[in-house]
Parts: structure tokens; C-alpha cells; sequence
């Protein structure tokens, strides 16, 4: 079929999903003087923030308007309008595998002129750097919130019964089994909904593998099963402390337990906050970094991109979409963001960071931050669900069979992006 006639078949297939959906932003009637700037974003949670930044814009410049749209499903809106060539000024988007196949298709403005890329966090930085298939010239996107992993905790409990925070994976294993001993159960998982066994997965692996690791694999530097070892090793260490059954509990399940107080941690991102605080509103909840070498200089906090702004490379005014990136990484319009979301701003600045996330604070002041590695998985390779079957896996090699399926899958669901990456470096060498 001609690419013509794809176009036409995915338009028509999804046409009553975009006719019912309302890209168009609220507040006042863009008028004809103006310059039009539209803005897609893939969080409909933060529709109530954007609403109020579009309206702050709008109240304050004369020459641009600004529309703002958090439609549900903005992810398939988006890329049914790239295929149409309908494309927004500016979209939002996470720091995950969507942004690099969007800048590997070439998608996005580099905005190294930006002056605001000065004030961002240079952790945040190197994550989507990270992120590029090949290495790219230029930045591509003005990262703006971020969230963060590790271990929750019930702080009443602690306090009541003296349990101090481990710094290291010894003092962990040794804090697990004093909880248990007291007669509570150290961690609650919930890992019947298969993504929720990355939480963990992550928090550990950011310490104990490089944070470049899919890319060294890519280039044949490495193999999972050499830089995955041990956090295989140490997340299956975790499920003695667990739920009996942890495969029959849901996210919705876990959040519930812990708020209840049937665990004194669990191990999950700050996006569960929301969730736990609506069935106890009134829990006390810290945070620590998961503590997953044998020095705390070693540990790094799990934190990830959660909204960053990228300009469509084909943008006809961009210096209205520049201004409207300046306003937007203002203090004050971060703040409302933050108020409304929670997490942590990418940009350097005394902004306030979540209550709950007292315990992380000092990585977060000390840019001392990793991305999570699931960003560079591709979907397709579902390593959530690889992930709970060598969990539930009780055979003495489990490891040996998870890690060598990890290289298999990885070279099957990446064989283009690894032939690209490979000619690349072959490129430069012959540049040399």
C-alpha cells in the first residue's frame, strides 16, 4: 500500500477519537493580531495547572496567544497528527523512549539557544542525552518536572519503634529483618500489575549499573547479563520481606496496604503518594534513596524526567514559541505547576519539594540523580512482565536464564536501532 493511502487508513480509523476530542484550550478567544501558538501535552492529570498558565500567559502578553490542550490519549492524538503532518508549536512530554523515537525521527527544533537550558538541573540534561539513539548535536527539549524512586515509609512507625534509615544494602537487609521481627512485615509490593515490578527494579539498578548501560550493549561494549547481575540478584533478596503472594495484590492493592499500615515501606516512585494519601489522608510518609551498594557514596536517587517541553522542528513562529518557554520556566509559573502535581522542578532554584520527599532532598540539592532505566526499554520487550517471571522463578540458575533472556530480547526488539548505532560508531571511526 502506498504510503498515501496508510495515511488515509490511519486517519480514517481514528477519526471519530480525534473529532471527539477538544484540542482547543479554555480562557479567552485568540484574536486575529495575535500570534497562535498551540501547545500539546500528554498529562490530562495537570489539565487544572495548564489551565491556569495559559490564562497567566495570555492575561500578560498582547502579541501571542497561548492554547494549552491535556487531551487523554495524547500520545495516539499526537501521532496520528505527525502521520497527518498536523503538527502543535510545542508539545509535553515524559523523558522516555517516545522522546528519543521522536528526535530519531527528526521531529524537534534544537533550541541550544535557549538560554533557560542554563538553569536546568545537569543531571536532567545528561538523562536526555542519554535518550538519543545516536549522538545528537544540540538539545531537543527544555526539561520542566521530574519524579522520584526509592523506598516510602511509614514515618510514625519508625519513629515509634527507633528504626533508623539504612545508607547501605547491608543495613537495609539488617532493617528488614529487625521489622520482622517486631512482628510487622518490612515491604508490600503489589505485583500482579506487572509494571509495578520495575519500581523496585529501577530504584536498584540506578546504583548498581551505569546510567549509559542500553546504549554500552547497543555498542557491544557490555552484555545485561554482566551489568545486570547483581541487581537480579538483589531484587529477588527483596521478596522474603514481601506480601506472601505478592502476584495476587494490585498497585491499587499495595498503595492501600501500606496506607492502612500493614507494611513499614514500599518500594515505589513518589507518583504513588496521591494514591496512598487518598485512602489516609493524614499518614506521615518520608522517603530514602534505595540504598543498593555497600556505600552511600554509591547510591544514586531514581529520578526521571516527567515533563519536558520539545518545539516541532517545523514551527513558523519561533520566537512567539521561545517567549512562551522563557514564560513558562519563570519561578513563579513553575510553582504553580509543582502546587498542583507535586514532584521535583528540574530547574536549579530553592523550590519547594514534596514533604514526603524529605529523605531524598540532599540528592536532589546535590544533582545526584539517574534515570530510570525502564525509559530505554522498548515497549514491545514487556521487561516488566520478563521481570515477574524470573521473580516467580524458584529454580537455582533463575538468574542465569533471566539475564541471558534479557540479552536475547534485546537484541531481537533493537536490531535496527543497534545496526544504526553500530554504523555510527563505524562513521566516526572512519572520520578519524
Amino acid at each position: 500500500m502506498s504510503k498515501k493511502g496508510i495515511v488515509r487508513n490511519i486517519s480514517l480509523m481514528l477519526a471519530a477519537v480525534l473529532g471527539t476530542v477538544n484540542l482547543g484550550g479554555c480562557g479567552e478567544e485568540a484574536s486575529s493580531d495575535r500570534a497562535e501558538v498551540e501547545m500539546v501535552c500528554y498529562k490530562p492529570e495537570a489539565v487544572k495547572a495548564f489551565e491556569k498558565i495559559e490564562a497567566r500567559f495570555n492575561e500578560t502578553h498582547d502579541d501571542i496567544h497561548l492554547t494549552i490542550s491535556s487531551p487523554n490519549e495524547a500520545m495516539t492524538i499526537l501521532k496520528t497528527r505527525f502521520i497527518r503532518e498536523d503538527y502543535p508549536d510545542i508539545i509535553g512530554i515524559g523523558g522516555d523512549s517516545n522522546y528519543s523515537n521522536f528526535l530519531d525521527a527528526d521531529l524537534f527544533l534544537d533550541i541550544s539557544e535557549l538560554e533557560e537550558l542554563e538553569q536546568v538541573k545537569k543531571s536532567y540534561l545528561q538523562m536526555d542525552k542519554e535518550l538519543e539513539f545516536v549522538p545528537q548535536e544540540g538539545a531537543y527539549a527544555l526539561p520542566y518536572a521530574a519524579n522520584a524512586a526509592g523506598v516510602l515509609y511509614n514515618k510514625e512507625m519508625f519513629q515509634k519503634y527507633g528504626w533508623e534509615i539504612p545508607e547501605t544494602w547491608e543495613e537495609f537487609m539488617t532493617l528488614c529483618n529487625e521489622i520482622q521481627s517486631c512482628g510487622i512485615q518490612p515491604l508490600y509490593f503489589g505485583f500482579k500489575d506487572t509494571w509495578t515490578c520495575l519500581a523496585p527494579w529501577n530504584a536498584l539498578a540506578v546504583g548498581l549499573a551505569d546510567s549509559d548501560i542500553c546504549s554500552q550493549v547497543n555498542r557491544e561494549e557490555t552484555t545485561f547479563k554482566e551489568a545486570y547481575r547483581e541487581t537480579a540478584e538483589k531484587i529477588k533478596a527483596l521478596l522474603p520481606y514481601a506480601e506472601e503472594n505478592p502476584y495476587a495484590y494490585s498497585y491499587n492493592d499495595a498503595c492501600t496496604a501500606f496506607a492502612r499500615g500493614e507494611s513499614a515501606m514500599y518500594p515505589i516512585g513518589s507518583y504513588a503518594i496521591p494514591q496512598i494519601k487518598s485512602v489516609n489522608p493524614d499518614m506521615k510518609i518520608d522517603s530514602f534513596v534505595f540504598p543498593a551498594n555497600d556505600s552511600e557514596k554509591e547510591n544514586v536517587l531514581n529520578s526521571g524526567i516527567d515533563l519536558q517541553f520539545c518545539v516541532m522542528k517545523n514551527t513558523e513562529q519561533k520566537e512567539a514559541v521561545y517567549e512562551v518557554l522563557r514564560f513558562l520556566y519563570e519561578d513563579e509559573v513553575i510553582q504553580i505547576y509543582l502546587e498542583d502535581q507535586g514532584g521535583i522542578a528540574c530547574k536549579e532554584g530553592d523550590f519547594s519539594i514534596p514533604s514526603e520527599l524529605t529523605g531524598m532532598r540532599e540528592y536532589i540539592r546535590n544533582d545526584r540523580m539517574a534515570d530510570f532505566q525502564d525509559h530505554h526499554y522498548p515497549s514491545e520487550m514487556s521487561v516488566d512482565a520478563m521481570i515477574q517471571t524470573y521473580l516467580l522463578d524458584e529454580s537455582d540458575n533463575s538468574a542465569d536464564k533471566f539475564l541471558k533472556r534479557f540479552d536475547t530480547e534485546w537484541k531481537r526488539y533493537n536490531r535496527d536501532l543497534i545496526r544504526k548505532v553500530q554504523e555510527y560508531e563505524k562513521g566516526m571511526e572512519d572520520a578519524q
